[in-house]
């Protein structure tokens, strides 16, 4: 990260240059990938840019839900554009469906890219060969199951001993209509990009729900000897 900082986007567009943002709430420099940027649409409604992509003058809050929730009770969003606009009373859990659309996405994308397999047995079997980076169970799994694998999985080290993910961040539900087919409760991915981008979808979704200074024990890394988390 270069050492040039941002100034705060309520005061130029210039802001949204730098590498560093001000959360609009707790006044402190972030990186954008701990922040989530919000506009205000043509309608001058406040809508959540997860993509960083939306033009218009940005407002950036720490990316967690209490976060989110707080900017809405202080008015920070009118605050920092200057200037009326309208603010969904449940902005805070919008944000979390469309996190969580991300992540059905993200999982849909690594699907048909052919890098997850999903079932016990087939995912028993890639843990086996050395080939999971991510293991993906549904939050509502039987915890039998999901000890069975977990366990398996932490005493292989995962992909070629690297660090690698367990994600618990999607029901049964979602996890199936994400893969297009009925009763998915357990899948594995293997190393590539479209993984890649799950895993951080993962991530970011749980640190929205539970916050960063919490033990995120839905999607965490695991060091081949120790837990890590996030």
């Amino acid at each position: 990260m270069g050492s040039r900082i941002a100034v705060e986007d309520a005061d130029a567009d210039a802001a949204d240059r730098g590498p560093l943002r001000f959360c609009a709430v707790s006044r402190v420099q972030k990186p954008p990938e701990e922040l989530i940027r919000f506009v205000a649409g043509p309608d001058q409604a406040v809508v959540p840019d997860l993509a960083r992509r939306l033009p218009g003058r940005g407002v950036w809050v720490e990316a967690t839900r209490a976060s989110v929730a707080e900017a809405v009770r202080r008015k920070a969003f009118a605050k920092s554009l200057k200037k009326k606009v309208s603010v969904p009373a449940d902005l805070a859990e919008l944000v979390e469906r469309l996190l969580r659309k991300r992540l059905m996405e993200a999982v849909s994308i690594a699907n048909k890219a052919g890098l997850l397999v999903s079932g016990f047995a087939k995912v028993a079997q890639s843990i086996e060969a050395g080939q999971v980076v991510a293991l993906i169970h549904a939050s509502d799994a039987a915890a039998d199951g999901v000890d069975k694998l977990d366990r398996k999985f932490k005493a292989l080290g995962g992909f070629e001993g690297a660090p690698a993910t367990i994600v618990r961040e999607l029901a049964g539900g979602e996890l199936s209509l994400a893969f297009g087919r009925p009763n998915v409760i357990h899948a594995a991915a293997a190393e590539g990009g479209a993984s890649r981008r799950l895993i951080e979808e993962a991530r970011r979704l749980g640190r929205y729900r539970l916050g960063p200074a919490q033990t995120v024990a839905c999607c965490r890394e695991h060091e081949p000897t120790q837990d890590v988390h996030d």
